[in-house]
């Protein structure tokens, strides 16, 4: 039969597209194998990264190192790994606090806590943390780098948690107080900010009817009567029932002296730069922290807090050689150098030591002869203040 015209065009349309794709289909399988210049010389597997290749190598070497710290389980991959932890329910526990875990490494970094062992130590300011992570989003703070950036309003900020609790500004609604306009992010943090204003204290100690906020703090209290102190100081041996007072208590053997952050104002001297930013407020009379009960303001957080022991009554610096109580932290580290005999602020000309700075500035007035309190009736002056007030009952008159 004699084909027509258009059958041959059709016909040769045909042939022509089919060795188009011949072709294609060559130089695609071409560029493939360039691509992929890394192959096993066991089995001929082809890939374009060295990784695959290397990953695919443990097939034929039968190295497992991925391995299991329950049961000793090993694997070639990470992920069969994973999969396979699932099968252990027994986690490994902390015998102090009951935190458990999977992993013995991840017990071995949570024991830190209670030893106050830190390994990762800041060169620019001493700082010392637990874990290496820590210890990098610390260092931040020196370089100033903020890589976490909001993409709504452009805010940035140094940690990916800070940003991530940012975000919920943009995304949810604010819970406001009634009472003084405090705004939250989340409904338990605006109940526990109505305690302020009701005064209310839920969690009550069975044993001395001590009241306070929150379960935390009931936690902490109960050890003053168990007699329980977890944390220990690797140096001295020194426990305490809290791990913010063994922070407050290391400073004692790991300050240097060293205070490179100088105020341009005052020439006052800090170990840290956010010491430093917090003591510019003095000079810049900001006093963001202000107390709802008789409106005193303060430029910093843990100043209001202190305060707020005034109108509540609380002493919850407590010390555990003879029960002093303060509501100060900084009181009662002093007060601890009674019992340690601590004495590291040392007179450089007669070598008399104080356990306080203060003391030590009064002391040196013997030697300079400084007399910097001045009775502003008479003119008289004195090296101590206690006897300029003293000497002031002359003039108003007042029994000694």
């Amino acid at each position: 039969m004699e084909m027509t015209t258009q059958e041959n065009f059709a016909l040769s349309d045909t042939r022509t597209c089919s060795s188009d794709l011949n072709i294609s289909m060559e130089k695609k399988c071409s560029n493939d194998c360039s691509a992929r210049q890394y192959n096993c010389e066991v089995c001929g597997y082809a890939c374009n990264e060295n990784s695959s290749l290397k990953k695919h190598m443990l097939i034929h070497t039968g190295e497992r190192p991925y391995k299991c710290e329950v049961c000793g389980y090993a694997c070639n991959e990470i992920g069969i790994l994973k999969k396979h932890m699932m099968i252990h329910p027994e986690k490994l526990k902390c015998d102090l606090c009951g935190y458990a875990c999977i992993r013995s490494r991840d017990l071995k970094i949570h024991m830190r806590i209670h030893t106050g062992q830190r390994p990762y130590k800041c060169e620019e300011c001493g700082y010392a943390c637990i874990h290496s992570g820590n210890l990098k989003t610390h260092m931040r703070i020196h370089t100033g780098e903020r890589a976490y950036k909001c993409k709504v309003c452009g805010e940035a900020f140094n940690q990916t948690g800070i940003l991530k609790k940012h975000m919920r500004i943009h995304r949810e609604r604010l819970h406001m107080c009634e009472v003084c306009g405090y705004a939250c992010i989340c409904s338990s943090s605006l109940k526990k900010h109505m305690m302020i204003h009701t005064g209310e204290r839920p969690y009550n100690c069975e044993v001395c009817g001590y009241a306070c906020k929150a379960s935390g703090t009931l936690k902490i209290h109960m050890r003053i009567h168990t007699g329980e102190k977890p944390y220990k100081c690797e140096v001295c041996g020194y426990a305490f029932n809290q791990n913010s007072k063994l922070k407050q208590h290391m400073s004692i053997h790991t300050d240097t002296g060293e205070r490179p952050y100088k105020c341009e104002v005052c020439g006052n001297a800090f170990n840290t730069n956010s010491t430093l930013k917090s003591h510019m407020k003095i000079h810049t009379g900001e006093r963001p922290y202000k107390c709802e009960v008789c409106g005193y303001a303060f430029n910093q957080n843990s100043n209001l807090k202190q305060h707020m022991s005034i109108h509540t009554g609380e002493r919850r610096y407590t010390c555990e050689v003879c029960g002093y109580a303060c509501n100060k932290s900084d009181t009662l580290n002093q007060h601890l150098k009674i019992h340690t005999g601590e004495r590291q602020y040392k007179c450089e000309i007669c070598g008399f030591a104080f356990n306080h700075c203060g003391n030590l500035k009064r002391h040196m007035s013997i030697h300079t002869g400084e007399r910097q309190y001045k009775c502003e009736i008479c003119g008289f002056a004195f090296s101590l203040n206690g006897n300029l007030k003293r000497h002031m009952k002359i003039h108003t008159g007042e029994r000694r």
